[in-house]
């Protein structure tokens, strides 16, 4: 600031430069909030191209019985809404609730085809899925 200034003058240079530091800040907060946002899609969404090609997602539904393959680590499984299906691949251990046949939801990207998971989410007992999920799945049924 100038050594001339009038105080009036350099209130209002301080307010103005506090008004773009905040906006600043909220413009980051809101920035950072927004790319962790994880949106929640079904098979059938996924295989409409609604799910971000180049983003982390949820893909949800029903593990389908009999698509379970293990080969070391790696698991590959077949998610379905009972309407369309999406092969996921997913190197770790899975929860201890994974089931074929029971709810599931997986993080991570599109690949090609292919789901790559990062992360995989079993229901916690029979009763549970993600509202999402149980929507999707009594409209099919």
């Amino acid at each position: 600031m100038k050594a001339g200034m009038k105080p009036r003058h350099r209130r209002l240079a301080l307010a103005g430069g506090a008004f773009v530091a905040l906006a600043a800040m909220v413009a980051l907060v809101l920035n950072a909030f927004s790319s962790n946002l994880v949106f929640f899609y079904s098979p059938s969404q996924v295989l409409a191209r609604e799910a971000p090609a180049n983003r982390t997602f949820r893909l949800g539904g029903l593990v389908q019985k009999g698509s379970v393959q293990r080969d070391g680590i790696t698991v590959r499984f077949i998610v379905t809404d009972l309407a369309q299906a999406v092969t996921v691949s997913y190197r770790g251990a899975l929860p201890d609730l994974f089931r074929e046949g029971q709810g599931v939801v997986a993080q991570g990207r599109l690949e090609g085809a292919e789901f790559v998971a990062r992360e995989v989410l079993a229901k916690h007992d029979e009763k549970y899925q993600p509202p999402e999920v149980a929507k999707l799945l009594e409209t099919r049924r």
